[in-house]
């Protein structure tokens, strides 16, 4: 009874194994052997957005459209592009939402705007409601009613 089970454990190792070198190959790294070009091509990938995580670098991301922007990067340098080309071109396929810090233009105004346009408002709001709020009278203690009667008292005898 023991060897059909450990036939079965080692059949589905293997097949786990079959079945994540691809997922494994899918995202390898590329490298130069220049170590100028290898630092543009580091820089380059930390300045994209994957289109698909929008929150990650293409250097982070692990979607398989990260995989073939880098490769596409890559590519366009070891064929001689400079920097600015590979961002043109990278811009012109997917427009200003692939880089991490589009150009100031009427189309980004908000995206460059808005983070300031919150922090004003938020700032409006905290002074607003501090202004608001009056702390409450604090209850007087048995001594301050006493001397308050007593003022009173005297203010009805009309004593100064």
């Amino acid at each position: 009874m023991r060897r059909p089970s450990a036939l079965l454990l080692a059949a589905f190792l293997v097949l786990t194994a079959l079945t994540a070198l691809p997922v494994a190959a899918a995202d390898t790294p590329l490298s130069f052997d220049d170590p100028v070009r290898q630092q543009r091509y580091d820089d380059l990938l930390a300045e994209l957005r994957c289109l698909v995580c929008q929150n990650q670098s293409l250097a982070d991301s692990h979607a398989d459209l990260a995989q073939d922007l880098r490769d596409e990067v890559y590519r366009m340098l070891d064929e001689g592009a400079g920097d600015a080309e590979i961002l043109d071109f990278m811009v012109e396929r997917y427009g200003d939402f692939v880089l991490y810090r589009p150009p100031l233009r009427a189309s980004t105004v908000l995206l460059w705007g808005a983070p300031l346009l919150l922090a004003l408002v938020a700032i409006g709001v905290v002074v607003r409601l501090a202004r608001r709020r009056v702390p409450p009278p604090a209850a007087l203690s048995d001594e301050e009613r006493a001397r308050l009667a007593a003022l009173v008292a005297d203010e009805k005898r009309g004593q100064p």
